[in-house]
């Protein structure tokens, strides 16, 4: 499988990028009827008719923060655990495989989207999930969507009841201004700070984030190489 290059795309996207950035892809399969089933039930009670971007892509957010479970352990990390439909029907994932839900979701209803990589300093890890990962740099994933004539960073990550056991406070998103992270936790301690910008592809550069999970955090990944570690749970370790 070959990477998707990433495309410089200008600060006003031609009628051409706008076309390519929410066509269907591999691993944003948003014409998959599972996807199309996940966003008909996010939208329900809103009119598509007379709704705008913005009202749509904050809906799709809170449905993927919150519908699906933020789990870091047992993650399927194959070309088709990482398939937006088949998140969805797994129920759960992290920043890798909710980032590419809300992309797929966000293109499914006509809003550009892409895939976005970082490595960050997350101080809120467990001490399990620091020995697998090495440290406190993760590889972390996030999304890009276009918004009145804005590119917005935009993560749908971190759910509801995970902020609140790890005491931050869950990261909302308005639709007119980038949701990127959580610096302070709900005490005003640093949380999560970002250190490595990858930029943006029109859909997962599958080489090139296993390459970076190999390299960064080989102890975290299971014996074929194609999930992480299993029997965990990273609600159960909050303290």
């Amino acid at each position: 499988m070959t990477d998707t290059l990433t495309e410089a795309v200008p600060a006003t996207p031609t009628a051409e990028d706008l076309d390519r950035l929410t066509a269907a892809t591999d691993f944003l399969d948003h014409d998959h009827e599972t996807v199309r089933a996940f966003v008909d039930k996010a939208l329900q009670g809103v009119d598509r008719a007379t709704a705008t971007p913005v009202e749509l892509a904050v809906a799709l957010y809170y449905a993927v923060r919150d519908g699906i479970h933020y789990e870091v352990y047992g993650a399927d990390l194959s070309p088709q655990g990482l398939k937006a439909s088949s998140i969805i029907t797994g129920g759960k994932g992290f920043c890798l495989h909710k980032s590419v839900l809300y992309a797929a979701a966000c293109r499914s209803v006509g809003i550009p989207a892409r895939l976005h990589y970082s490595d960050v300093r997350n101080h809120l890890a467990s001490d399990r999930l620091r020995s697998y990962i090495g440290g406190d740099v993760f590889f972390h994933g996030l999304a890009t969507v276009y918004l009145d004539g804005r590119w917005l960073k935009v993560t749908p990550v971190f759910n509801k009841l995970l902020c609140r056991l790890y005491g931050m406070t869950p990261l909302e998103f308005d639709g007119r201004s980038d949701s990127l992270y959580h610096p302070f936790d709900a005490q005003g301690r640093q949380s999560m700070e970002f250190l490595t910008d990858h930029g943006d592809f029109d859909d997962v550069p599958y080489e090139f984030v296993m390459g970076n999970m190999r390299r960064k955090h080989p102890k975290f990944l299971d014996a074929e190489g194609t999930g992480t570690v299993s029997g965990g749970s990273l609600a159960d370790e909050a303290s």
